[in-house]
């Protein structure tokens, strides 16, 4: 598990390989990860936004933007948490993503951002 603490909020990411299939006569391969927002700060917090970028061994990089995280922008209290589900497609068995959240501190109605550690997608296949 891949851990970080930005400003009292404590990010966790667990990676897993789901396959591969083809799409448009291109191989790719499917993973999926497991993210848990946790509020170990004092304040009330909302998550508002992501900025994602996806790198795969074949040196292609994806930037993927947008509101909340899958339809949801969660309001976490003092000691609360909030975890989700997602996945990605790479063309190379092996791959790597990071970025941030956009979020806001109601007790003090600031924007800020919580960094995503990188993580590593790989396929187990793809290592020795």
């Amino acid at each position: 598990m891949i851990q970080q603490v930005t400003k009292g909020i404590k990010i966790s990411v667990e990676t897993s390989f789901e396959g591969t299939f083809f799409k448009n006569y291109k191989l790719h391969y499917a993973f999926g990860y497991q993210i848990t927002i946790e509020n170990q700060s004092k304040d009330s917090v909302q998550l508002t936004a992501r900025h994602w970028k996806v790198f795969d061994a074949l040196n292609n990089t994806e930037v993927v933007d947008g509101e909340g995280v899958i339809g949801k922008k969660p309001v976490l209290r003092p000691g609360e948490s909030h975890t989700y589900n997602s996945g990605c497609l790479l063309t190379s068995p092996i791959g790597a993503m990071c970025g941030y959240y956009d979020m806001v501190n109601f007790t003090t109605t600031r924007n800020f951002q919580v960094y995503i550690p990188v993580f590593r997608l790989n396929a187990p296949f793809a290592l020795n």
